[in-house]
């Protein structure tokens, strides 16, 4: 009953895993390898299924087992996406005109600072900050932004795609 049930776990582990993995590569368009992740998730979960529902042993441990198994494969999923799908965030500041401390310490930073000018809802003229890094720079970024202006207004998007320009 104990190698049913650890099969039963690694099995799961491994099929959530790639169905995390497929589906975050499939958000980020990066569609090359999608098919063969999804055949291989199908064929994993439907050997698993099998042998869950086929076994003579009538026990909790089955179902904990899978359970257990769906859960450390999300888990671990998400942790091999944020580790091989590389992600673009476009962080966007909105703050007062001109600030150049704020401009100066991120571009010291080396980031690649684009300043826009706008006026805000009561017309007073602000300046929009648009810094694109690559999603393990985007809470330094943050820090950085708090630590030189705490009021900054901050909004953190996910960046499809980036030509020419400077990433850091």
């Amino acid at each position: 009953m104990f190698l049913t049930c650890l099969s039963i776990f690694l099995a799961r582990i491994v099929d959530v895993s790639i169905c995390t993995f497929r589906t975050m590569m499939m958000v980020k368009r990066k569609s090359i390898i999608v098919p063969i992740l999804a055949f291989l998730e199908a064929f994993i979960w439907f050997m698993v299924v099998r042998k869950a529902l086929n076994t003579n042993l009538d026990s909790m441990l089955i179902p904990i087992c899978y359970s257990l198994g769906y859960a450390t494969g999300t888990f671990i999923g998400g942790f091999l996406s944020r580790r091989f799908i590389k992600v673009v965030n476009s962080v966007e500041v909105v703050t007062t005109k001109n600030n150049y401390k704020l401009i100066d310490a991120l571009r010291d930073k080396d980031y690649g600072v684009m300043v826009i000018g706008l006026k805000d809802n009561l017309n007073q003229n602000k300046d929009l900050l648009i810094v694109d890094v690559k999603s393990r720079l985007t809470k330094e970024v943050i820090d950085d932004i708090k630590r030189v202006d705490p009021e900054a207004f901050i909004v953190v998007k996910d960046t499809e795609l980036v030509y020419n320009g400077y990433i850091k």
